[in-house]
């Protein structure tokens, strides 16, 4: 059983224009860094041994853009199985050192968060220690020191909006004015439930033979780009 889509807000009758953005949100893991095809395989792996029959395209499916905590969750309420003490930490361990020999920043992604001449931030489904040691890894962490956001902050991780809302909060920013970029499912619900603009990114390994410009389209996004050269006019058409 899943938990239910939390629905996007109410949008009045009638409308102005749309403010001028103020942040750009950008989740971390397939979007800034190439990670998802690397995590998603750990995760499998691990979830194998405890006797989960699970593939890596159902996880990437079922738990792309969630917290191990949600994820955990799933797999006790679906497979009837429940993580022995240590499990997560494990996963998370190997999932790690797999990271220090493969993980890759996405192609372009510093030089157009550099170009972006607006405000930006991280908001991210992965634990604060992953995030940095993911973003240190690949050269991005001084672009968005200071500015990092984990699901570990709030109360209820993506779909729900609480890690945007709280990320535009701390950021001063309404949440009219953000926009989100993700590679999730999850994560463009969390955005359109938040009330930003979303757009979603396929540039990631992970959505190599998916039609991931569909999903991140039926779950909200305005559009789908897979190349940061694109950025620039992505965010000009938000």
């Amino acid at each position: 059983m899943r938990d239910a889509p939390i629905p996007p807000h109410p949008v009045p009758a009638t409308r102005g224009p749309a403010p001028a953005l103020a942040l750009v949100i950008f989740d971390c893991d397939g979007v800034l860094v190439d990670s998802e095809p690397i995590s998603l395989a750990r995760l499998t792996a691990g979830l194998n041994r405890i006797g989960v029959p699970i593939d890596v395209e159902t996880v990437r499916a079922r738990f792309a853009g969630t917290s191990m905590t949600s994820i955990m969750d799933h797999i006790a309420r679906d497979y009837g199985i429940v993580a022995p003490d240590g499990f997560v930490e494990a996963v998370k361990e190997d999932t790690l050192r797999a990271f220090d020999a493969e993980l890759r920043a996405m192609a372009g992604v510093a030089e157009a968060v550099v170009a972006l001449g607006l405000p930006s931030c991280v908001a991210s489904s992965s634990d604060p220690v992953r995030l940095r040691h993911s973003l240190g890894l690949t050269g991005l962490l001084p672009l968005f020191e200071g500015r990092i956001f984990s699901s570990t902050m709030v109360a209820r991780g993506k779909p729900a909006p609480d890690l945007f809302l709280h990320a535009a909060a701390t950021m001063g920013a309404a949440p009219e004015a953000c926009l989100v970029i993700e590679d999730s499912v999850p994560g463009v619900t969390a955005a359109c439930a938040a009330g930003m603009r979303v757009v979603g990114f396929s540039g990631g390994g992970h959505w190599g033979h998916d039609p991931a410009a569909a999903d991140l389209t039926r779950a909200g996004a305005s559009r789908v780009f897979r190349d940061y050269r694109d950025l620039a006019a992505v965010i000009a058409a938000a």
